[in-house]
């Protein structure tokens, strides 16, 4: 399973992989137990794990480079029913936050998802880094053709209309 598949549903509680989508919704897959359901667009809303951003002091980061500072770590994620321990985590972990506008709530859910993408083994990698990732060769463009004048047809003589007398 690819990161870049992860989504969160509006609605619905935990990560979801996206199997397939539909003009009117989405058939998603949870990521804890596995079973597969409809998600109405009417109902709820996708958001695709690689296009959330985080509110830092400086500029917004990736949610990507939030989980990967909290791995980095080294410290054990907290029990997310407590706020204060998840604050205090976060303190340590990701200084940088913005705490006036990132909630306890969406700290919750970072740890929260976390859990369940090591859980899975999922790489947490976006889609811009795999492509810098792939050997030269295949990003190489290829050297552009050597333009060639075209031919041009002779252009046909426009007919005048005989004024009638």
């Amino acid at each position: 399973m690819e990161y870049s598949k992860l989504i969160s549903v509006t609605g619905l509680p935990g990560l979801y992989e996206l199997v397939s989508s539909k003009t009117d919704g989405a058939i998603v897959r949870s990521l804890e137990d596995g079973s597969s359901r409809f998600a109405a667009t009417r109902q709820h809303q996708f958001s695709h794990l690689e296009s959330i951003e985080v509110y830092t002091v400086r500029e917004n980061v990736n949610l990507a480079e939030v989980f990967n500072a909290m791995l980095a770590s080294g410290v054990p994620l907290p029990a997310e029913k407590d706020a204060k321990a998840v604050k205090s985590y976060f303190e340590k972990v990701y200084p940088d936050l913005d705490f006036d506008r990132v909630y306890n709530s969406d700290m919750k859910k970072m740890v929260r998802w976390l859990s369940i993408i090591s859980d899975k083994g999922i790489e947490i990698r976006l889609t811009e880094e795999a492509d810098a990732e792939t050997p030269a060769a295949a990003t190489t463009p290829e050297p552009a053709e050597t333009a060639v004048p075209e031919e041009k047809a002779p252009k046909k003589k426009a007919k005048k209309k005989e004024e009638g007398a």
